[in-house]
């Protein structure tokens, strides 16, 4: 017996810090969106407790594990199918993605805001990103109108039939950022500003624009990025690009595939925007 869910990989545009004492009210808000490949996590019979990760280690899976209180002797594989610490949502979607697959398998019969609950706080106890895991149950373009974990924060979906390119020069390290006070006091206030913005216009185009001056103004974005997104700006059949929050990584969206086809720059990664969410198999 066996049970597979693969939760999509999530990229913020423009987000605030939005810390509290209780770590199911700890989180943020802002606005990203849900690419197609993600994390997916299988859960399968074995005669003692085996772990199978085919980028990085099994951090997340034994904090999961301990939230759970659980001794079972079973299999997981997880096949990680975006880079690890560059913006992609890749621990929270470990994180949901193992829960979901667990509360399958064992039939504990827990709700998706439960499971998202314990995957949250593991993200928390490991200082991942505050908001991937209650935006990575929406679809499409995922604004995050309440901070917090699910069934506690807030969420809207916004479904767009567009194609997604992406490409990362690396990783930032996100706990790092978010526990920066200076760094948190720039994000939360260029954060809020579009926030508000977006929450009374919320278009593709303004989410791109807004997500663009959101990540100039917080001056995370290195050379290299910001080259990448006035080259691929520049472009007229381009809807807009921008940085991922938080990684060395650059998106932009494109109504036909061929434009980004088309495009001569290496290790340039096509995707669709996920207007599908979670995946059970």
């Amino acid at each position: 017996m066996s049970y597979s869910v693969l939760v999509p990989g999530h990229i913020t545009g423009f987000f605030t810090i939005e810390n509290h004492e209780i770590k199911l009210k700890n989180g943020s808000c802002g606005a990203g969106f849900l690419l197609t490949q993600g994390v997916k996590t299988t859960v399968c019979d074995a005669d003692e407790f085996t772990v199978d990760v085919n980028q990085g280690d099994s951090t997340v899976i034994d904090e999961v594990i301990s939230i759970m209180e659980l001794d079972e002797s079973l299999k997981i594989t997880q096949d990680i199918q975006l880079p690890i610490g560059a913006g992609f949502g890749t621990s929270a979607a470990s994180a949901l993605s193992l829960t979901l697959a667990l509360n399958r398998y064992l039939d504990l019969g827990y709700s998706l805001e439960l499971c998202g609950q314990i995957a949250h706080m593991a993200e928390v106890n490991l200082g991942g990103g505050l908001g991937d895991v209650i935006a990575q149950t929406g679809q499409g373009i995922v604004l995050r109108t309440k901070p917090g974990a699910p069934g506690i924060g807030e969420i809207k979906s916004f479904r767009e039939d567009v194609f997604v390119a992406w490409k990362t020069f690396g990783g930032i390290e996100t706990s790092e950022v978010i526990r920066n006070p200076q760094h948190k006091k720039t994000i939360t206030g260029s954060g809020l500003k579009y926030l508000e913005l977006f929450e009374s216009e919320p278009t593709l185009d303004n989410f791109l624009l807004f997500s663009n001056r959101f990540s100039h103004e917080t001056n995370l974005m290195s050379d290299e990025v910001k080259d990448l997104i006035d080259e691929l700006n520049s472009s007229i059949n381009i809807l807009g690009s921008s940085m991922a929050m938080l990684g060395n990584t650059v998106f932009a969206f494109a109504y036909d595939e061929d434009v980004f086809k088309n495009l001569d720059i290496e290790n340039l990664h096509i995707d669709k925007l996920n207007n599908r969410g979670i995946v059970y198999d």
